[in-house]
């Protein structure tokens, strides 16, 4: 027996908007890049002779560090504005149920 299924429910009104989680993504993968080419920086400065593998470790290890640093702060950034939602944005059924809001 097939079920008939209505149209997909609506995200909650209090998550942020597209643009926010594509701003923290670009921001993320900036991050990474940077923190990359600091790590090959510093890894090339400090070492002498052929540092292939250092300078390719000391790479990866900036890359990973600052891009789940500024992860982080992205999350906490999207949950903030989450909570930051003005209270008249609620949607209209809620309205209803509680008149108050």
């Amino acid at each position: 027996m097939a079920e008939q299924l209505g149209p997909p429910p609506e995200p909650p009104p209090t998550i942020p908007g597209r643009v926010a989680y594509l701003v923290v993504f670009a921001a993320i993968a900036a991050a990474g890049i940077f923190g990359g080419i600091i790590g090959w920086g510093v890894t090339d400065l400090g070492c002498t002779g052929d540092c292939t593998v250092a300078t390719t470790v000391g790479a990866c290890i900036g890359a990973i560090g600052a891009a789940i640093g500024v992860g982080i702060v992205g999350v906490l950034g999207l949950r903030a504005m989450a909570e930051w939602k003005p209270k008249g944005s609620q949607p209209e059924s809620a309205r209803r149920r509680n008149p108050s809001a």
